[in-house]
């Protein structure tokens, strides 16, 4: 009998951690079967372990409430996988019908999926645009690095760390690289495609401490992502970033922030 564990969580990370390493096919098939079940709106299509762990722009969400239910049309996807955590970050846009942007991580147990955690972002959310985060994700080199040009698990979480920890400390230094892109929520840095383009385009003022910080890093994309809260460790807002390094320096940054109050800024096509 499937128990679904809706309540249950540690600061940041699924109750149904996963405790030995995984391989890299077993978190493929596991991505493969959630895409497969996102399309048709039929969770039967993922292997469950005994126990699951849902999750939904970070609140506990029974089964038969999360998107997953619904069959969306995926335009696009894209996904990194921790062998070392046993886990996987995919983001998932739709853009036929009611547009969204998901960053979906899951947990694996012994090759069976022990967790999901999803951000759902759409109309109202920050910058969002579907639009727009297709046609520029698809344009992004994303294939696996040259053992050259990666760096360790370690630095990469390092560079994201340093990366928000610049919204609390502006002297914080991050790896800035060139060229390098920024797509949040739907705006992009560098439509123009300049070769000289930087993502260091300034950091808010104030201080607002990023928390709840928890990762799925993939070494041989150099990917880190984050899930995190803007804020109150409690209420504050869900986010996404995902950082993409290529010789230790950012080369792509990508955000998925959720508004509660579907009210924030949006962005035109382009």
């Amino acid at each position: 009998m499937k128990t679904w564990v809706i309540g249950l969580m540690a600061l940041g990370g699924l109750a149904a951690e996963a405790h030995a390493a995984c391989t890299r096919p077993q978190l493929q098939a596991a991505v493969d079967s959630y895409l497969a079940a996102q399309r048709a709106g039929d969770r039967a299509k993922m292997a469950f372990a005994d126990a699951v762990t849902l999750r939904e722009n970070m609140s506990p969400i029974a089964a038969d409430q999360g998107l997953w239910n619904t069959p969306l049309a995926i335009a696009f996807s894209r996904s990194i996988l921790d062998v070392d955590r046993c886990k996987t970050f995919s983001e998932v846009i739709v853009t036929q019908g009611h547009p969204y942007v998901i960053g979906t991580r899951l947990t694996v147990s012994d090759g069976k999926i022990a967790g999901i955690d999803s951000l759902v972002t759409q109309k109202g959310d920050w910058l969002f645009n579907a639009h727009n985060y297709l046609k520029y994700s698809r344009s992004e080199d994303w294939r696996p690095l040259p053992p050259a040009e990666r760096v360790p698990m370690q630095r990469l979480i390092d560079a994201g760390n340093e990366y928000l920890d610049q919204f609390s400390d502006k002297l914080v230094q991050a790896p800035w690289g060139i060229p390098c892109a920024r797509l949040e929520g739907g705006a992009y840095t560098n439509r123009k495609k300049d070769p000289h383009a930087t993502c260091k385009v300034g950091i808010p003022r104030g201080v607002l401490y990023i928390v709840n910080r928890d990762y799925v890093v993939d070494e041989k994309l150099g990917v880190v992502n984050i899930f995190c809260r803007f804020g109150n460790s409690q209420t504050g807002m869900p986010d996404s970033h995902t950082f993409r390094l290529v010789k230790g320096k950012f080369r792509y940054v990508h955000t998925l922030s959720v508004s509660f109050a579907k009210n924030a800024p949006q962005v035109p096509n382009y």
